[in-house]
Formats: structure tokens, sequence, C-alpha cells
């Protein structure tokens, strides 16, 4: 690893916690429904997060060139260059490392679903990007999601499938791991403890309440996660500002989730 790449890292994981607490506003055309939920107004939806004060953003190239300029140095910039739908009918990768040294960003993030018939694909998106990084010292983010497909396309997040899309992301030689929290603290601590990179959870599957999604991250980092990348658990959950706070008290302040509620002001 060179010193731009170690220097790129440090500034997302720049907390003297050690662990990283990202907002993730990256989900495009996967999202669905564009006039509804959370994202239905992206302007709004950066500006709250943002209010919670996270380490970093990961959010798409355009959305990035229009939005980004009024948080500039304000937390570290991840551009996100996967893009795909459920059914595969959209499958592109729309930002490349050098797009993302152009932007000023601090590192880039590759999704990609895996398992089915497309999963070759996607992990050719990794290995090509990584090698293509490596010119710029450019880290990149896997957030790598297994899909079943006799269920139309729905992430899950078992114990096997976790571990797998782990195996995945270091074994294409990436920077950082995203990935679900199984659910299962000894499974989840067993693959942390077997990949050389850091792994943070994604902020999926969604909750029924915020106290889930504290929980669920608490416990992730118990078992060696260090540090969660949360979307729909951060503005799917009424008031995102008062969210970002309170993941920030349970990732930097190893506060008990429901305390961290409470001091919140949820």
């Amino acid at each position: 690893m060179g010193l731009g790449t170690k220097i790129r890292l440090s500034r997302l994981f720049s907390h003297p916690s050690g662990h990283l607490f990202g907002g993730a506003v990256d989900h495009f055309v996967g999202y669905g429904n564009v006039r509804e939920g959370g994202l239905a107004d992206l302007p709004g939806a950066l500006k709250r997060v943002m209010a919670g004060e996270p380490d970093y953003i990961s959010i798409q190239p355009g959305a990035a060139r229009h939005l980004w300029p009024a948080y500039a140095g304000k937390a570290a910039l991840v551009i996100q260059a996967g893009c795909f739908t459920p059914d595969d009918r959209i499958r592109q990768l729309i930002a490349t490392p050098e797009d993302a040294v152009r932007y000023g960003a601090d590192a880039l993030a590759v999704a990609i679903p895996v398992r089915g018939n497309t999963e070759g694909d996607y992990i050719r998106w990794l290995t090509d990007t990584v090698n293509a990084a490596a010119r710029f010292e450019m880290p990149v983010v896997a957030h790598v999601y297994p899909r079943d497909y006799s269920n139309g396309g729905k992430i899950v997040f078992t114990p096997d499938e976790i571990a797998y899309a782990v195996r995945i992301g270091f074994e294409t030689g990436v920077d950082v791991i995203k990935v679900g929290y199984t659910g299962d603290f000894d499974s989840f601590q067993e693959t942390v403890a077997t990949c050389p990179v850091p792994i943070v959870i994604a902020g999926g599957p969604k909750t029924e309440n915020l106290l889930g999604a504290l929980t669920q991250t608490a416990d992730a980092l118990r078992a060696g996660a260090k540090g969660a990348v949360v979307g729909r658990n951060l503005w799917g959950h009424g008031d995102t500002t008062m969210a970002a706070r309170a993941f920030k008290l349970v990732i930097h302040g190893g506060m008990a989730p429901q305390e961290a509620l409470a001091a919140a002001g949820g």
C-alpha cells in the first residue's frame, strides 16, 4: 500500500475511536420510486445527514458534482461507481478511479451483488477497478451484497453468504469491505477475524425501528467491525439528523444503543 492510499484511508478512519461512521446517499436507480421515501428530496436528505456530522458520505458522481461543493472539507467524499437494479436490467460502472481523483474524493466505492449468472461480471468490476485505482493510489471500498435469485434478487444476510461476500472483497484486493450484519454474533466475529482488511457494516437490513438498527451496529462493533456506512436506517426512520447523532454515539462513543438514542433526542 502506497503513501497516497494510506493518507486517503486515514481520512476515512480519522476519528480517534479508530472507527468509521459513513452516510450512504448513493442508491440511484436501485432505489426505485424517487418520489417516495427518505431520498425523494436528495439535496434535503444530504443536508440532514451532514447535520449529524458523519466521517464520510458515499454518493453517486453526478449528485456529488451538483451537491458536494457546499460540504467540501466537512467530511470525506467517497464516489460510488456501482450502479445496478435487482433484476440486472441496469448494471454499469459509472465512475473510474480517475473520476474520483478529479472529484477530489478520498475513495472510490464499488457496489456489487454476488451470486447468480452475472456474478462474474460484477467480480470483474472489482478487480478491474482495483487495478486501475493503484495508479492513482485511490482506495477502493467494496459494497458486496449476496442476492437470492429465487426470491427476486433479494439481498440476504445469512452467515455463509456474508462470509462469501467478504471473501470476494478481499480476494479482489479492495481496501475496505462493506457488508450486511448477519445477526449472528459468533459467525460474524469469525468472518471479521479471518479478513485481512477492515470490515464495516451496511446499515441494512432495514429495521422496524432505529433502536434495532443501533443494536445491530453495536453488536457488529463488538464482533470486530470497524464501523458502519448507513443508508436506509439513517434516512428511513424519520429524523435523519437525530439518527445520525445516535449512530455516532454508538460507533465513536461506545455508548449502549438505548442510551445513545436518548442522548440524541430520540
